[in-house]
């Protein structure tokens, strides 16, 4: 039988980051098919509505946290997905690296795209 192998240490920081914004995301995409899909269906959804509804708070704080987890666990489900293939030395540190840079940009973007989509009226 094979070996398991895993690049998460499981006593590590990374391992529970990756579990505990797994449950998040869960958490947060119910809502989002629940509000968007469910409640509001998607000929009801309009680029005026996405303002109103990023114009509240708590909406804006949650998609700014989705935004933020969802790049964490997928960045950080690669980076280990590359590792676990073999990746090391400087070709490991050079994607760290790029992702990291990646990741950062995504960030930012999507902070901007959130904060242009209040219209101004956020709080």
């Amino acid at each position: 039988m094979a070996e398991h192998y895993s690049s998460f240490d499981r006593k590590g920081t990374r391992w529970l980051l990756q579990r505990l914004t797994a449950v998040f995301l869960i958490g947060v995409l119910a809502f989002h098919f629940m509000l968007l899909h469910f409640v509001n269906h998607a000929a009801d959804v309009t680029f005026n509505g996405t303002t109103m509804r990023m114009q509240q708070l708590g909406y804006f704080l949650t998609m700014i946290a989705f935004l933020v987890t969802a790049t964490f666990h997928g960045v950080n489900g690669v980076y280990n997905a590359l590792i676990n293939q073999g990746l090391e030395g400087t070709q490991r540190s050079v994607v760290k690296w790029a992702l990291v840079a990646a990741s950062v940009a995504l960030v930012v973007q999507g902070v901007r795209v959130a904060f242009a989509m209040t219209n101004g009226g956020l709080f």
